[in-house]
């Protein structure tokens, strides 16, 4: 009962004009009112500023520019695999693309189709492949890295819902990730064709960013679109390796991969509610 009132309440709340507050307060530089306040967000989430390039949290001007703090260099070594994780986190799901369906919890699926904003011939591209969806909690580092190398084709902003996305969201709200929304990036690699990373916006998830976009700080939103619109970089050389930053979210959120048939086997230690740290074999 508990978790069906959670849920009932996201379909309640004015998720767009808290999302809209939350990310105006999270830019404010208040001195001693912000690091107070970071101060009780570091001790309820348990958050590790030991791995922090900068752990002074008094140093931090934003609450925003705490949460997207770098890590310190070798915090987290890369291992020799094909696919490394792209974030800390937890495995939401993972498997094979089938029929168009990707599998989000008990008795929910979304649509390929849906997740990339509606694109079917992206979507065909991806079936019988694999997909993997990684959930960031408050408390994990919040920069998004890439898994392999690849060359930027295209970056998609999808409008959409701000639900949370928690577990107990997931397992509530029929298609959740493809309903909120979304930044679509697609990708090529040269050993192992075709990818996308989806940024998934959720409530209280002030902006998302890419190292590449060319507003203030790569910030891709606000402001929030009313349409779907597609950015081409297929003609530029936007090409990242392995291991290097791809966006961040200020504020967390989820980051679902797709990738072609073949291309991946997950490593048999991954498991859905599994914890996952940046750098560590995803798979080969």
């Amino acid at each position: 009962m508990k978790n069906q009132l959670i849920v009932l309440s996201q379909y309640l709340l004015p998720k767009q004009a808290i999302t809209a507050l939350a990310g105006k307060l999270a830019h404010l530089e208040c001195g001693n009112t912000t690091t107070a306040v970071i101060r009780w967000f570091v001790k309820r989430y348990n958050v590790n500023m030991a791995e922090a390039a900068n752990p002074d949290i008094a140093s931090y001007k934003s609450f925003n520019e705490f949460f997207t703090r770098p890590l310190k260099a070798g915090a987290r070594p890369l291992a020799n695999a094909k696919f490394i994780c792209p974030v800390d986190g937890a495995i939401s799901q993972f498997g094979r693309i089938e029929q168009d369906q990707i599998f989000q919890a008990k008795g929910h699926h979304y649509t390929t189709t849906a997740l990339l904003g509606g694109d079917k011939d992206a979507a065909q591209r991806y079936e019988h492949g694999h997909f993997a969806c990684l959930y960031l909690s408050p408390r994990d580092y919040h920069r998004i890295h890439m898994p392999c190398d690849g060359k930027l084709l295209k970056m998609t902003y999808v409008p959409g819902d701000l639900f949370s996305v928690n577990p107990v969201t997931a397992q509530g709200v029929p298609g959740l990730f493809a309903r909120n929304e979304r930044v679509v990036c697609e990708f090529n690699s040269a050993q192992h064709g075709n990818f996308v990373m989806v940024l998934v916006g959720a409530t209280i998830v002030g902006s998302m960013a890419t190292v590449w976009h060319t507003a203030k700080n790569g910030i891709i939103n606000p402001p929030r679109l009313p349409n779907v619109h597609t950015w081409d970089y297929a003609d530029q050389q936007i090409s990242l390796g392995q291991g290097d930053e791809m966006g961040r979210f200020l504020l967390g959120s989820t980051v679902v991969m797709l990738f072609e048939k073949d291309a991946l086997n997950f490593n048999a230690d991954w498991q859905p509610a599994r914890a996952v740290k940046l750098g560590e074999l995803m798979g080969n």
